[in-house]
């Protein structure tokens, strides 16, 4: 009777599409870049030929047999020659699948004419550790191929499982195309929908619930979507459909992790209207949402440093790892979260309170998650935290061989981010109070001088290891991105290390010191032309550079001087790049289109340019990096923009743009552009108690001294008395700007009529001189009235005549 009930159960469930096995591995089904497929990797050797963008999969538009492209394998097969290129699923670093449990590799395939299914491509399977298995023909389990028709082709996984004894089927990364018949023929073909499925599975006929709360706003050359969403557990993503010529067309797709789209349309003044669907990885469409529409609107400099802030904002927000909240490395990478970039990710998330992108009671929500976390469930090895670790368990995840332990420098940027927040959050309640207490703990765990090795030696040490110890051996010279570890060992109340260290330590190097000029720009400390860019940020998110000195340089000069000397390169490009100009410039570390590197003038300089080096300088130089937001924006937005506002780099001499996001470089992004416009996270982290007395102890002294050639930065509004005055008919009105922002001059009778608007830009910080002609005016008293940084100033001129 009991077997009776469960069978027809189960036939109930059959009916209705719930019973369901393991869903299919996805190994392309859309790529987010319209030119390769990033997660791909091919060679040839000749006298054979493959077409490859780099060492990736090319992508085409013009074919697909869903979504908005599929790839296009193009190849020629020589005796003697050999070709191979791999497909794995999106994620970083890829992704491995147990095969064992699934029965079939499945995929669809197109070729604008017919073609012999001899002539077809070989496929094998390679495994996390880079070992490959036999090769077996496609052309085996397929007819011959029409033309003009897609597809479908299945081969069996026991294909490769019984041929194969050396292959761990249980973590295999990718799939393999590769030379079979050597027939010395030109061959197209297009793949899509790439996919191990389990063939027993019960078939899914059950599409996701329709989405909602569907939003469009409009910004300057660019619609955003925003929308619920789905918690389907095998929702695969999104489609975004457009209204075009009166019908709804798909325009893009997203994965199940994404709730936002970007569509970039190029140019303001465009309405458009949107509609989204979800779709399950059995290729089941939802019904389509309400539909919304926006306009592009031109934007002010105000408004696009919002648009920038907002949508980097987005990443450590939205992509957050859901468990710890803490921040992913990069986009793709799972359950890899960073503890540098978190630090980071911290400061993001006061920056998004000011700005009212989330309330105060999420943002301490969020750190509430973000605290426990660290402090109960994540590994750290004498206080100190490791570089990377699972946002899911805590545990450590090795960055290399033996970096498997604690990471000094990466726990340096959590704890300034850290106590950023600490002073951030001040309020007198029960949720502000334990964030506080938290991040004490947190504080004065990390046993810094620990790090200095026993016997204690005058450096910090960047890693330590539980399994290996000292056996990396890396001290922290300057000068470099390390600065901060040395200002809170110092700092540190509990694990404090002799303030003699910042000087026999980090800066003993014979090199620390420059006193070069470049580019007619002198350097006080530093590699010579400055090195990558981050040197200039990551320290100086919290630490505030500005008025002060110590012994060899101060900071906030040289810092400007290696942006400019940075962008000065670019302009010269004496390796005479595409696309280097005034308003394209920035070397600093990122990903690149042959890896990831750290750029820099003359040493390493490959054509990349990446957003986060002048836009995170836009405390240093602010009329130049405004210039670059704007033409990256409306030149290269198309490619470089998107969810998380700008993509990691782009290289025009390789018509190559990132598809990824890194933490480490969206973070000084918005936290910079934040110190720049109100110097939030600066005054926050500066205002620790224990900071001042570090800096008196190591030397450092305050220092006024103007820039030579440059305006001293004021550190108030201020209007000033016209002169001359009385006058007849001209008069001068001086004014100062402490930041940048909107300002208005305007001229009032002394009834309250505007009689005249002298002054209505947005506008750096500095002095401002402006003439004001009467000749239309009769005699009289006349009010000048000033608005600036939120404030208002007024005063009284006497025209006589």
């Amino acid at each position: 009777m009991k077997r009776i009930i469960i069978l027809s159960l189960f036939t109930i469930l059959l009916t209705q599409g719930l019973v369901k096995a393991q869903g299919p591995y996805i190994f392309f089904s859309d790529s987010p870049d319209n030119t390769f497929y990033d997660w791909s990797w091919g060679f040839v050797n000749t006298p054979s030929l493959l077409e490859r963008v780099g060492e990736k999969f090319p992508v085409d538009t013009d074919h697909h047999y869903s979504g908005l492209n599929s790839l296009r394998l193009h190849w020629t097969s020589n005796p003697a020659g050999d070709w191979g290129i791999a497909v794995a699923a999106i994620g970083t670093p890829w992704p491995t699948w147990d095969v064992t449990i699934m029965d079939s590799i499945q995929l669809w395939l197109y070729s604008e004419m017919p073609l012999e299914k001899v002539k077809l491509p070989a496929m094998y399977l390679e495994d996390n550790t880079n070992t490959k298995s036999t090769h077996q023909k496609i052309s085996d389990y397929t007819a011959d191929i029409q033309q003009n028709v897609w597809t479908k082709i299945s081969l069996p996984i026991d294909i490769f499982i019984n041929t194969s004894p050396n292959v761990n089927f249980t973590i295999i990364k990718t799939i393999f195309f590769g030379q079979d018949n050597s027939d010395a023929e030109e061959h197209t073909v297009f793949l899509d929908e790439i996919r191990i499925i389990s063939n027993s599975a019960i078939i899914d006929t059950i599409p996701p619930a329709t989405p909602t709360g569907l939003l469009a706003k409009g910004f300057d050359r660019h619609i955003d979507l925003k929308w619920t969403p789905n918690t389907e557990p095998d929702l695969e993503g999104y489609n975004i459909y457009k209204e075009e010529s009166g019908n709804f067309n798909l325009v893009g797709t997203v994965s199940n992790d994404d709730r936002y789209f970007t569509d970039f349309i190029g140019q303001s003044g465009i309405n458009a209207t949107y509609r989204i669907s979800a779709f399950d990885n059995n290729q089941n469409e939802s019904g389509f949402s309400t539909t919304e529409s926006a306009s592009t609107h031109e934007l002010n400099d105000e408004e696009l440093l919002d648009m920038v802030q907002e949508s980097t904002f987005r990443y450590f927000w939205d992509y957050a790892h859901p468990v710890s909240g803490l921040t992913r490395e990069r986009t793709g990478s799972g359950n890899t979260v960073t503890i540098g970039g978190s630090g980071f990710g911290i400061m993001a998330i006061l920056v998004g309170i000011e700005r009212g992108f989330i309330t105060r009671q999420e943002g301490t929500q969020r750190m509430l998650q973000i605290l426990g976390f660290l402090t109960t469930t994540a590994d750290r090895f004498h206080g100190a935290f490791s570089h990377w670790l699972s946002g899911e368990t805590g545990n450590v995840i090795p960055f290399s061989q033996f970096d498997d332990g604690g990471d000094l420098v990466e726990t340096a940027f959590m704890i300034q981010g850290l106590l950023t927040a600490k002073q951030y959050f001040n309020q007198n309640n029960t949720t502000e109070n334990a964030i506080r207490v938290y991040i004490n703990q947190i504080w004065e765990s990390v046993e810094w001088d620990w790090y200095r090795q026993d016997p204690p030696t005058n450096y910090l040490y960047w890693h330590w290891s539980p399994n290996f110890g000292w056996q990396m051996n890396f001290k922290l010279i300057g000068y470099n991105e390390t600065m901060i570890t040395y200002l809170l060992a110092i700092a540190s109340p509990t694990h404090g290390v002799p303030s003699s260290l910042y000087s026999d330590g980090w800066a003993s190097s014979s090199s620390y010191v420059n006193g070069g000029t470049f580019y007619g720009y002198p350097l006080e400390v530093g590699w010579n032309y400055g090195g990558p860019l981050f040197f200039a940020h990551y320290s100086f998110l919290g630490f505030d550079p500005r008025n002060k000195k110590d012994a060899y340089a101060n900071y906030f000069f040289n810092n400007k001087n290696h942006t400019l000397i940075n962008r000065a390169y670019c302009i010269d490009n004496p390796g005479s790049f595409a696309g280097y100009s005034d308003n394209t410039w920035g070397l600093t570390a990122s990903d690149d289109p042959f890896g990831y590197s750290a750029h820099e003038p003359f040493n390493n300089d490959n054509g990349t340019i990446t957003p986060t080096a002048a836009l995170s300088s836009m405390p240093y130089t602010p009329v130049e990096s405004m210039e670059v937001l704007k033409n990256l924006y409306r030149n290269y937005g198309e490619n470089l923009w998107g969810t998380y506002g700008f993509k990691d780099a782009f290289n025009p001499q390789q018509n190559w743009t990132a598809t990824s996001y890194l933490a480490i470089d969206q973070g000084p992004i918005i936290v910079m552009i934040e110190n720049f416009r109100t110097k939030l996270l600066w005054n926050k982290f500066m205002a620790n108690p224990e900071i001042q007395p570090m800096l008196d102890s190591i030397g450092f002294v305050p220092d006024f001294t103007d820039i030579p050639g440059e305006t001293k930065i004021p550190l108030r509004f201020e209007l000033k008395n016209n002169y001359p005055n009385p006058f007849n008919p001209v008069t001068n009105i001086e004014f100062r700007i402490a930041d940048f922002g909107l300002v208005t001059l305007k001229i009032y009778d002394v009834l309250g009529n505007e009689i005249a608007t002298l002054f209505n830009e947005e506008k750096t910080a500095g002095e401002y001189k402006i003439t004001f002609d009467a000749s239309n005016l009769s005699s009289g008293i006349y009010l000048y009235v000033l608005n600036a940084g939120g404030k208002r100033f007024s005063k009284k001129m006497c025209l006589i005549k």
